[in-house]
């Protein structure tokens, strides 16, 4: 398991463009046969990928630095297939997945298994931590919702399902949902915001591997930018904006974990305020 440490706003300026990245985004989260973790400080969130080889499942086993006997003993964790199909095991039972489903994995569970039913197959992982026991869920990406939001003169046509919120699965503080970007659009959350009681993070996907996303971060007045291939994650401070703009439409999960589960407590910012 990979530690960051959170970061104050007045640290990015000294930051080039490596160590930016090396704080922020999190490249090679996928790799065939291993569980990858990085643990944020930043509300002690985690993101991680799972890649098992079809015949070999792997478990998600507590590293050192939880502190705990098993992953789940004190933090709640969402999985989305990103590539592929396969299953989550949690204890004893089986959970069938296709690609774009989710399942929730309540505080408590004691092993927790991924299981790939073709080759290629990749688990996207979003943990935090619990103070309270909700039971395993799975939410099938066809069955969710879905809110369809912008204009194609903004470049922004998109529609947004919600998998894990106060009134879809329900969690301790964990929020998930999907963001899919129609063809021939490539902004995502502009105008953006921030929430200064909440970490998000972004985890692209579906963009072709010759093509990139900008991705805009930090306070609305003076901001940075990461570029970032398929399948990378941005982790977003409660103080930073989280918005994007691609070569090519693609899709992200946004995750995340806080003081509340509210999807409208956010600190708009007017894009003639951005700098």
């Amino acid at each position: 398991m990979e530690i960051r440490h959170a970061t104050h706003p007045s640290a990015l300026a000294a930051l080039d463009t490596d160590q930016l990245r090396e704080r922020f985004l999190v490249e090679d989260l996928f790799v065939a046969g291993e569980v990858k973790l990085v643990y944020s400080h930043e509300d002690r969130v985690v993101v991680g990928g799972a890649s098992p080889l079809p015949g070999t499942p792997l478990e998600l086993e507590p590293a050192d630095a939880l502190r705990a006997d098993t992953f789940l003993a004190r933090r709640e964790l969402a999985v989305v297939v990103v590539r592929g199909s396969g299953s989550v095991t949690v204890d004893d039972t089986e959970h069938k997945l296709d690609a774009r489903d989710c399942a929730y994995v309540g505080r408590g569970a004691t092993v927790v298994r991924f299981q790939a039913a073709e080759e290629g197959t990749r688990f996207y992982l979003f943990s935090t931590p619990s103070h309270a026991e909700f039971p395993t869920e799975v939410a099938r990406y066809e069955d969710v919702d879905a809110l369809h939001l912008g204009d194609q003169s903004t470049s922004n046509v998109r529609e947004i399902r919600k998998f894990v919120h106060a009134d879809g699965i329900r969690s301790s503080q964990l929020v998930l949902g999907m963001t899919t970007l129609a063809p021939g659009s490539v902004w995502n959350t502009m105008p953006p915001h921030t929430h200064d009681r909440r970490t998000e993070a972004y985890l692209y996907f579906d963009l072709p591997d010759e093509h990139r996303v900008v991705h805009l971060m930090g306070e609305p007045h003076a901001t940075r930018n990461l570029v970032v291939r398929n399948e990378e994650v941005v982790i977003s401070p409660s103080w930073s904006v989280h918005s994007g703009a691609g070569t090519h439409a693609y899709s992200f999960v946004w995750a995340m974990g806080g003081e509340n589960q509210a999807y409208d407590d956010v600190e708009p910012v007017a894009v003639t305020d951005l700098r």
